[in-house]
């Protein structure tokens, strides 16, 4: 099993192994997975250390209004559901440090986490950092997410109801999120730098069929309109064969080029599919065991698919009862 290169220690020297203390069960990620094992784990009287990272929250933290999660008929701003998350796991015993994992040793128990120049230990670790959306690199589209701009139609296809979208992409991630919101926009513009779809033969079906749907093949989105106006009006397009610039008005962008699972940490560690999500295994629809005895994984970076806060609180939960039980057998 390979360890990563800054954990790596002479034989029988471990100078840095506990100075950051010891726990009995540590969370790697502080977004829905993250905070709801922690809740999870501390009532169960672990005392879990979460360590949420340097963008506590995830990427609800980038949301403005969250109407899909149960519990809140009126919505609520992402950043203040994801505090209020993160003060119930507090309430209940966990540690939460805003402290970003730079370093993780999955090679024999206890696990160590290094954070910096210290590293913590613990008898089991969750993996909870999430996935990270790909991005177009633009500073209008930095601006304007939250407000026009978005990676997620199931999250805030809502709010586009009647209007123009967009979206990027030309795999089938980007065809079910045009699917998907041409069930409430009134158009959908697909944008894609190449000259064919590289979804699936019956996703591309499923779009050419939709009557809402239109395609601009080759082409790029260089800017986002407008950042003044604290909302999207357009984009300027960039023909990939021609070079040639043009303008389309729309209300809403929807990136859609695939997401990063942040699993560089623990690459070469556990187990891991050919998109780089952590394989999980168990005895359930439900599983979270990594191919490392003590070791979970739950939410997004295990999770290729759904992608929703809900999905991500789920998992964190499973994650803490089956560390709960590992614990329990393995005292």
């Amino acid at each position: 099993m390979e360890v990563p290169s800054e954990l790596r220690t002479d034989p029988g020297v471990d100078s840095q192994a506990g100075e950051g203390g010891h726990y009995r069960l540590i969370i790697v990620g502080g977004g829905p997975a993250g905070y709801t094992a922690g809740l999870y784990a501390a009532r169960a009287g672990l005392a879990p250390l979460v360590l949420e990272g340097d963008e506590p929250g995830g990427q609800l933290m980038l949301t403005t209004t969250v109407e899909n999660f149960p519990g809140f008929p009126e919505g609520i701003q992402g950043p203040e559901l994801m505090q209020r998350w993160r003060e119930q796991a507090e309430r209940f015993g966990a540690t939460v440090r805003q402290e970003a994992a730079t370093g993780i040793d999955l090679s024999s128990r206890p696990f160590r986490v290094q954070v910096g120049g210290s590293t913590y230990t613990g008898e089991a670790v969750i993996l909870a950092m999430g996935a990270s959306a790909r991005r177009l690199d633009l500073e209008s589209e930095r601006l304007l997410t939250g407000h026009g701009v978005s990676t997620c139609a199931t999250c805030d296809g809502f709010f586009f109801r009647g209007k123009r979208v967009a979206v990027v992409g030309g795999g089938d991630s980007a065809c079910e999120e045009a699917l998907y919101l041409a069930k409430l926009a009134a158009s959908v513009t697909m944008i894609h730098r190449r000259d064919q779809l590289r979804a699936s033969h019956i996703m591309q079906e499923r779009v050419r069929r939709e009557p809402k749907i239109r395609i601009i093949w080759n082409a790029v989105v260089e800017e986002i309109h407008d950042v003044k106006a604290g909302k999207v009006t357009g984009v300027t397009l960039r023909d990939t064969v021609t070079g040639e610039r043009r303008s389309i008005e729309i209300d809403g962008l929807f990136v859609s080029i695939g997401h990063t699972p942040n699993t560089e940490l623990v690459r070469g560690q556990v187990e891991l599919d050919e998109r780089g999500y952590i394989k999980v295994r168990g005895g359930g629809p439900g599983a979270t065991a990594t191919s490392v005895p003590g070791v979970f994984a739950a939410g997004d970076v295990q999770d290729p698919y759904y992608r929703q806060a809900v999905t991500a609180a789920a998992s964190g939960c499973q994650a803490a009862m089956d560390v709960e039980r590992f614990l329990a057998g393995s005292a």
